[in-house]
């Protein structure tokens, strides 16, 4: 995979502080895991901009740190333009985030797809939506679900890609 480019993975959400930041960090940790750092970039976008430069939510970096991840030095950011041809992966959270997303990026559209798109073999869940924690406080069940789909989006990854 040294040859290669890396596979470029974005999660989106609304305000890049509660469950993208998640997704990030999750899926960065199982990449690692995994041994495979340098086949990936891995980041994360909110499609509007109210939180640009914030740390995650205080609540995401708590329940990643319970589960031994890292949330590291992430800041959010809003969607930009050039995401809609960087990435190879636009994973969104929500239906909301993929309606925003395609609508500013019809390029994007190829590209973006729910995060339990990916999880096969949980039909409760799958192609459901992961629910934004910011008010609910649900961040727990935000953590199981994002886990879920992080862990299936790498083995799809994998499976496409051949390593």
């Amino acid at each position: 995979m040294s040859s290669e480019q890396p596979v470029r993975v974005l999660f989106v959400c609304m305000g890049n502080i509660c469950r993208s930041p998640m997704a990030e960090a999750l899926f960065r940790h199982l990449v690692l895991e995994a041994g495979l750092e340098d086949a990936f970039v891995i980041d994360s976008a909110g499609t509007g901009g109210w939180h640009a430069g914030e740390a995650p939510h205080y609540a995401t970096s708590a329940v990643l740190k319970r589960h031994g991840i890292d949330v590291g030095d992430q800041r959010a950011r809003r969607l930009k333009n050039e995401d809609s041809t960087t990435f190879d992966y636009i994973v969104a959270m929500d239906r909301e985030n993929i309606a925003t997303i395609t609508q500013s990026q019809p390029a994007a559209r190829e590209r973006t797809r729910l995060l339990l798109d990916y999880v096969t073999d949980s039909p409760d869940i799958s192609g459901g939506e992961v629910p934004d924690p910011y008010y609910s406080g649900a961040f727990e069940h935000v953590y199981e679900l994002v886990e879920k789909g992080c862990r299936a989006l790498l083995v799809h990854i994998r499976a496409e890609r051949g390593f």
